[in-house]
């Protein structure tokens, strides 16, 4: 099926997940890159976007497919589970496991995502058809499973992982990307993408340059983690988010417009890079 396809197919089915004037719940099982995506800016997004939501973010540091996996069928407390309410405020359960994560609430959405420095890897991906049938076994046939594709490094991060794509940030996002297709063609319960990953791509062509992490390869805490949140936005809501009402304190107006387009572009071409350096300051 053609991904551009696939990815409006599932905009629009979670968009409808929305509806009914009950709370969008969605569920990541994750490490520190959801919590870039996620913990900071989307619960405000989606407030001032008329929509209401509880956000679980399951954390382990650097976590992986293979950990997970482990984690799971071994039952194994490994993670601080972050639960933004729909006050906005957010609880965490520490030495928590996947199952209890899963059973809290019943979930509308599940996104799954590999540990940054094998994102690239495709050979590390081969528990994750045995998680997600598990998790499927768990939660009943409610929720839509998505995949979240996560960010290359910069150019100068020393993260020992970088090695494994030469250094090169391209060749590290070109590898992600293949492994995205990859994922998406083999598990077909993943109903499709949120692709920060190419988002990020995509920003780091505009006057905003490479400078959206904070150490390499974490998102900085404002662009970064804005344009994160307004991808996941996008793709949850089926619709781009405005400057109207939000912007990160200590972002000017062009940049938030930037991060926008960045998302949007991203929604649209999730596997391509869109150059945005015609857009100026």
């Amino acid at each position: 099926m053609n991904y551009r396809i696939l990815l409006i197919i599932t905009v629009c089915l979670n968009a409808l997940v929305s509806m009914g004037g009950r709370p969008l719940k969605i569920l990541c099982i994750g490490n520190s890159f959801s919590e870039d995506a996620v913990e900071q800016d989307l619960h405000r997004l989606a407030e001032l976007g008329g929509h209401e939501m509880i956000i679980g973010n399951l954390y382990f540091p650097a976590c992986s497919i293979d950990r997970h996996w482990n984690n799971l069928i071994n039952n194994t407390p490994d993670y601080s589970f972050r639960k933004i309410g729909l006050n906005g405020k957010a609880d965490t359960i520490n030495n928590c496991t996947i199952s209890r994560a899963l059973r809290s609430e019943s979930w509308d959405i599940i996104t799954f995502q590999q540990g940054s420095a094998v994102s690239g890897v495709y050979s590390s991906y081969k528990e994750l058809p045995r998680l997600i049938k598990r998790v499927r076994q768990i939660v009943g046939r409610r929720p839509k499973f998505l995949w979240h594709q996560t960010w290359s490094y910069a150019p100068a991060s020393t993260h020992p992982g970088f090695k494994k794509y030469s250094n090169d940030q391209l060749r590290m996002y070109a590898s992600i990307i293949y492994c995205t297709k990859k994922v998406l063609e083999e598990n077909p319960e993943l109903k499709g993408v949120i692709p920060t990953g190419t988002a990020i791509q995509d920003a780091r062509t505009s006057f905003l340059g490479d400078n959206l992490t904070r150490d390499g390869y974490h998102l900085d805490l404002t662009v970064g983690r804005y344009i994160a949140s307004c991808t996941w936005y996008g793709v949850l809501f089926s619709r781009p988010f405005t400057l109207q009402t939000y912007i990160p304190k200590g972002m000017t107006l062009e940049e938030g417009e930037i991060c926008r387009k960045a998302a949007s572009e991203a929604i649209l071409h999730p596997y391509s890079i869109i150059n945005l350096d015609m857009i100026k300051k």
